[in-house]
């Protein structure tokens, strides 16, 4: 994406079914859990580099005994600074006593991080708060075992406001007003009321407070205190939770609209954002992973035990199709299909944007991401072109040579690594005007590759969301080539609408086609419009969220997207331009015949797949009027 756009989080469990004594004598080491928890999130570096956090609890641990350790980072390679800081305890053991690093009770009793419950987090920073504090896991502490809760999660509630006046109702004071918090102290109160519950039952039956402890943890509801803290949380989510006896869930919105996958065998229980890291860090088959299922939580016993029980009833399925698109690792099995579809699929909007100068015309991507939907196109162009070749040859009838018919088998569609990012040149100079100037160093091209004034150039980019790099640099460069035409061509649609359920485009001064639909608007005559929405937006304000329609849509209603599409080429094009621009979107049908099982498209059209969705487009529009900056959530 040439949009720095960050986004998502990910989160990795992991819980070790045999005492640790079983990996030292099959894999030769007490720390498999802790290498493993290393390569789970590694791997999904991808999802947060804001920032990072590892917890670890040991089960069995006996009073005045530590068993809860975290670690957390917002180091530039924080996965890296986490795991140099635990295991340079490990470091200076190996020193001085090499031989405790395979005595598990020593461990256990003295070193941090030798448990058999993992969870960890990657950030991405959506609020703006990068500080340490910001990072997950975050810890709830008591001094009753059972009453500990670390949590995680990658995470967006809308209805934040709501759930913080429901906890202060309760009698609690949360120190912020955050949906981390809001979340934390949520559970937390459910599992102290099913703490206390428990409590007077056992000890109405005659149990003494050390037996009473035992069995709180043995008989734990997981499920009834999930499902009373979830059942008014409006947004999307994957919310993963360690109790300091050693339960564990982790638990996914009623639309899925966050990721969450899962294996187990008789050795481990492991969860992550993505499929592919479980593959890789355990050597297994895509079959082997299973799916979260929307609305439903995957509860691990400390006796190991594995439930997937249903928390909330599913709605329709409205997975993210960003997850496609752009922010999962695309080495995932489907992923790699659907990004090639995407691809694929744009092929009679190239063939028309080039006027079906095929021979003429020279196809690259914008790095790095756009890369398999490159080879989608790719592939749909040379299926055209077979197509084109079959007529010729059908034509050619009794008149066909050996010449001929070379002439035609040899045409092929031409493509070169145009765009080269210089991920080493940063823009340090902060006076306007000349940091403009090193923004448009920030790619290369190669030079040579195009027919100066006669070619095509067609670059494919995964989405086109600000469009501040194509205008400041990207769209430069490429005109250093002096094409005919440059085309550039999103595999994602127009994004519309802000997102409210994880990634960071919250504002609708964050989106070129919003900017376009406006100017278009006020070019028209039509203007009275955005006067009209802003009247039905205010109006709604005091409605309960279920009862908010967006009406921001009304915006875009009197254009084609091709007439948004035509503007935003404009808006973007550099008054110094000397080839044509054209820039050509993925239609929302193919998006969805891409990705059949993601549809969850609401930056795009508007549909929100949670009534608190609505609330906050509207609110981003009254924000974009009335000139406030910030969030609408």
């Amino acid at each position: 994406m040439s949009d720095a756009i960050k986004h998502e989080c990910g989160i990795a469990l992991l819980r070790l079914k045999k005492p640790l004594e079983y990996y030292i004598d099959k894999y030769g080491t007490a720390f498999y859990g802790l290498n493993k928890m290393y390569l789970l999130m590694e791997k999904q570096h991808n999802r947060g580099q804001d920032g990072a956090g590892l917890a670890n609890i040991k089960l069995d641990m006996k009073p005045g005994e530590r068993y809860i350790s975290r670690s957390r980072s917002v180091d530039p390679k924080p996965i890296q600074d986490i795991f140099t800081t635990i295991n340079s305890r490990f470091e200076e053991i190996a020193e001085h006593s090499p031989e405790k690093l395979k005595d598990v009770d020593y461990l256990k009793k003295n070193v941090g991080f030798t448990g058999e419950l993992f969870l960890g987090h990657l950030r991405y920073g959506t609020s703006g708060k990068n500080g340490i504090e910001s990072c997950h896991p975050f810890l709830r502490q008591n001094n009753w075992m059972t009453r500990n809760l670390v949590v995680a999660g990658n995470f967006n509630l809308t209805n934040v406001d709501e759930l913080f006046d429901v906890l202060s109702n309760l009698g609690q004071h949360p120190k912020e007003k955050s949906d981390t918090v809001t979340v934390l102290e949520k559970i937390g109160h459910f599992l102290d009321v099913e703490n206390e519950g428990l409590f007077k039952q056992y000890k109405t039956q005659g149990y003494n407070n050390k037996e009473i402890t035992s069995k709180i943890a043995e008989h734990l509801d997981i499920e009834k205190i999930l499902k009373r803290a979830s059942e008014d949380w409006d947004g999307g989510y994957t919310m993963s939770g360690l109790f300091g006896h050693g339960d564990a869930f982790v638990l996914r919105d009623p639309a899925g609209i966050r990721p969450a996958f899962w294996y187990e065998d008789e050795e481990i229980c492991v969860v992550t954002s993505e499929r592919p890291v479980i593959q890789t860090a355990f050597n297994l088959k895509k079959e082997d992973i299973k799916e979260l299922k929307p609305g439903h939580a995957l509860i691990i016993k400390k006796s190991g035990q594995l439930d997937e029980v249903k928390i909330n009833e599913p709605t329709e399925r409205k997975a993210c199709s960003f997850e496609r698109i752009y922010f999962s690792r695309g080495n995932d099995y489907d992923i790699y299909k659907e990004r090639k579809l995407l691809g694929q699929f744009l092929i009679p909007q190239i063939i028309e944007s080039i006027n079906n100068e095929l021979d003429d015309s020279v196809f690259s991507f914008i790095p790095n991401t756009a890369e398999m939907s490159f080879y989608g196109m790719m592939k749909g162009l040379e299926d055209f072109l077979n197509v084109e070749k079959m007529e010729a040859i059908k034509a050619l009838g009794s008149e066909m040579t050996d010449e001929k018919l070379s002439q035609i088998l040899t045409r092929k569609t031409r493509f070169e690594k145009i765009a080269i990012k210089d991920a080493k040149l940063r823009t340090f100079i902060t006076q306007e005007d000349a940091r403009d100037e090193m923004v448009a160093h920030v790619y290369d091209i190669t030079y040579g590759t195009v027919k100066r004034n006669v070619d095509n150039l067609v670059v494919i980019d995964d989405s086109i969301v600000r469009g501040t790099t194509l205008k400041q640099s990207i769209l430069r460069i490429l005109d250093r080539l002096e094409p005919k035409k440059i085309v550039v061509v999103s595999s994602a649609p127009q994004i519309r609408y802000p997102d409210c359920y994880g990634i960071d485009m919250a504002k609708m001064s964050d989106f070129i086609a919003f900017e376009a639909a406006i100017e278009l608007l006020k070019e028209t005559g039509k203007a009275f419009i955005i006067d009209e929405v802003y009247k039905k937006c205010k109006e709604q304000q005091t409605f309960p969220k279920e009862q908010i329609k967006n009406y921001v849509k009304d915006i875009y209603k009197p254009f084609t997207a091709n007439e948004i599409s035509a503007k935003i080429a404009e808006l973007l094009t550099p008054i110094d331009m000397n080839s044509e621009v054209e820039i050509v979107y993925q239609t929302i049908e193919n998006l969805h015949k891409a990705c059949p099982d993601n549809l969850g498209d609401w930056y795009f059209t508007g549909n929100y797949p949670t009534p608190g969705g609505n609330k906050v487009v509207n609110r981003a529009f009254i924000n974009y009027i009335e000139g406030i900056g910030g969030r609408a959530y």
